[in-house]
C-alpha cells in the first residue's frame, strides 16, 4: 500500500459559506483543535469580537473587570463595549489577543472574521496602526462598529450616525492602502419599514454601503437582549422572537436595498450574527428554527447569500452550540442545536467546492490563499473493508489540514502521527470503497511571509514526501 497516485485539488467557494463565531462579551475563546474535533470540519472563518477604545482611562482592561462593582443592569451600559481588548494599535503590540488567537485560526485552515468596535474619535495614526496589524494575516475580512444603526454599542453615544458613516469609509479606504488584503463588512439594520423601502439611516450610510467589501446584517430569529440581568418569562420585555420565513424575507430585503444603493451591482451578502436564543425559544426549537432557516437557504438556491455567521460555539446564556458549565469555564456543555449545525455544515451546500486536477508527482508546491481558494493534494486509497487502523505517519514538520471520509484532521508542526480513524466511527464503511485522501498547507505561524512577491494573499509549502500511510482491516489476535 506505499505506491499512491497523487493529484492535484483546489479547494473554493461554498454555495453558502458557514462562519462560526468564537468568544464574545458571552463567552471565552476556544482553541481551534477542540472546535475542529466537535464539529469534524473547518469552517471557512472563525469570527472574533474586539474592541479598540485607547482614549478613555481604563483602557486597555477589559471593562467589566476594571468596573465589576459598578451598578450595571444592562450589558452596554459601561463606559466602553465589553469585548476583549484589542491588544495592538497605535501603542500596543502584536502578542496579544486578538493576534494569538488569528493564528490560530489560520494554522487550522480557516480566515479571520474580525469584529471591531472602535471609538471613531481615534485619528488615522491609530487606524493606520490597525491597518499595519492586519496586513500579515491573508484574506481576511473585518467587520467595523457593526450594529451601526443600532443605539447600544458605545461607538454610537460618542457620535452622529453621519460621523459613525464618515468614520467607517475614511477607515475602509486606510485599509486599501495599507492593507488591501483585508475586506470591510458593513453591517447595518435592514428594510424595517416596508412602505419605505429604505434602509436604517440610509442617507447617513448610503456612501458606506458603496465604499465596503461586504454587505451583512445581524438578526436573531429570537433573542434575549436583556441577559445576564433579568430571566425571559412570557410578559416580558427583553426579548423577541420572530418568524423563520420572516428572518429570511427581512435579510433578502436587506440585500435587494443594498444593491439598489450600489447602482444595482451586487456584493457579498452575509448575515454576521445568526441563531435562535434558547433563552426564549428552549433547546428544541432552537435547533428547528436554525434548521428551518438554512432548509429555505438551499431550497431556494439563494445564490445571493454568501454565508452566514453561528453566534457562538460556546455561550454562557443559550446563544451557543455549547452551554459554558458555570462550574469550569473551559468545559462545555453540548446543546440539541449541536447535531443539528453538524448535519448543516456537513451538507453539500454548505461545504467548499472541491476540484479535483491532474496527476501530479513530489516534490510539490501547495499554495494556501484561503479557506475558499487552495491547492493541494488529493490520494486516491482502496479501502477492502472498514479499517481497524488508518493512520498517517510524517518524518516532517509540516503544517496540515487533511480531509477523509467527510472528517478534517489539523497536523501540526510537532505532530508525527495523526489517527484518522474518527472518520470511520460516524460514517463506518460497509463494504469497499475508493476514497480520497485530501491535503491542504495553511500556513504554519498564521501569518503571511510578505516579503514574497504575492506574500499579501499567498503562502506556499513544499511537500517532498508523503506520509507513510498505515491502513489495516484486522484487529490483531494473538
Amino acid at each position: 500500500m506505499d505506491d499512491y497516485k497523487i493529484y492535484s485539488i483546489h479547494m473554493g467557494k461554498a454555495k453558502c459559506a458557514v462562519d462560526l463565531g468564537d468568544g464574545s462579551e458571552r463567552g471565552e475563546y476556544v482553541n481551534q483543535d477542540y472546535i475542529l474535533h466537535k464539529m469534524g470540519r473547518p469552517h471557512r472563518a472563525i469570527s472574533l469580537m474586539y474592541c479598540y477604545y485607547p482614549l478613555d482611562k481604563e483602557w486597555p482592561g477589559r471593562i467589566s473587570e476594571v468596573m465589576k462593582d459598578a451598578d450595571v443592569s444592562f450589558q452596554w451600559d459601561y463606559p466602553y463595549d465589553d469585548y476583549f481588548p484589542y491588544r495592538g494599535g497605535l501603542e500596543g503590540n502584536t502578542d496579544g489577543e486578538p493576534f494569538t488567537c488569528m493564528r490560530d485560526v489560520r494554522r487550522h485552515g480557516q480566515d479571520v472574521i474580525l469584529t471591531l468596535t472602535i471609538d471613531p474619535n481615534v485619528t488615522d495614526d491609530h487606524l493606520i496602526a490597525i491597518a499595519n496589524d492586519l496586513k500579515p494575516f491573508g484574506r481576511m475580512m473585518l467587520r467595523v462598529n457593526h450594529e451601526a444603526t443600532g443605539d447600544w454599542f458605545s461607538f454610537t453615544k460618542r457620535a452622529t450616525y453621519a460621523e459613525i458613516a464618515e468614520f467607517y469609509c475614511r477607515f475602509n479606504k486606510i485599509l486599501k492602502e495599507y492593507a488591501p488584503n483585508v475586506q470591510t463588512i458593513l453591517c447595518t439594520g435592514g428594510v424595517e419599514d416596508p412602505s419605505t423601502g429604505k434602509i436604517e439611516k440610509e442617507e447617513e450610510f448610503k456612501q458606506a454601503v458603496i465604499d465596503t467589501d461586504i454587505w451583512s446584517i445581524d438578526k436573531y430569529m429570537a433573542l434575549h437582549w436583556g441577559w445576564p440581568y433579568d430571566v425571559a418569562e412570557k410578559g416580558g420585555n427583553t426579548f423577541k422572537r420572530e418568524k423563520v420565513d420572516d428572518v429570511y424575507d427581512y435579510t433578502k430585503a436587506a440585500y435587494e436595498r443594498f444593491k439598489e444603493l450600489n447602482g444595482g451591482v451586487a456584493k457579498p451578502m452575509v448575515m454576521s450574527e445568526f441563531n435562535a436564543d434558547g433563552d426564549v425559544t428552549g433547546p428544541w426549537d432552537q435547533a428547528e428554527m436554525v434548521k428551518a432557516y438554512c432548509d429555505r437557504v438551499k431550497r431556494e438556491e439563494a445564490l445571493w447569500y454568501t454565508g452566514f455567521t453561528f453566534y457562538q460555539f460556546r455561550d454562557r446564556g443559550r446563544l451557543g452550540l455549547e452551554i459554558e458549565d458555570p462550574n469550569n469555564p473551559d468545559v462545555g456543555i453540548e446543546q440539541p442545536v449541536m447535531k443539528t449545525y453538524k448535519e448543516i455544515i456537513h451538507d453539500e451546500y454548505f461545504m467548499p467546492e472541491m476540484k479535483l486536477g491532474d496527476e501530479v508527482t513530489l516534490p510539490a508546491t501547495l499554495r494556501w490563499g484561503g479557506s475558499e481558494d487552495a491547492e493541494g493534494l488529493a490520494v486516491p486509497i482502496h479501502f477492502d473493508k472498514n479499517p481497524t487502523f488508518c493512520e498517517v505517519v510524517f518524518e516532517d514538520d509540516s503544517n496540515l489540514m487533511m480531509e477523509i471520509n467527510g472528517k478534517w484532521f489539523y497536523k501540526s508542526p510537532e505532530a508525527k502521527t495523526i489517527d484518522l480513524m474518527s472518520a470511520f466511527y460516524e460514517k463506518p464503511l460497509d463494504g469497499e470503497a475508493d476514497m480520497t485522501l485530501k491535503i491542504f498547507a495553511p500556513p504554519a505561524s498564521g501569518e503571511n511571509d510578505l516579503s514574497a512577491p504575492d506574500g499579501l494573499l499567498n503562502t506556499y509549502t513544499t511537500i517532498e514526501k508523503l506520509p507513510y500511510i498505515r491502513v489495516r482491516f484486522e484487529p490483531i489476535i494473538s
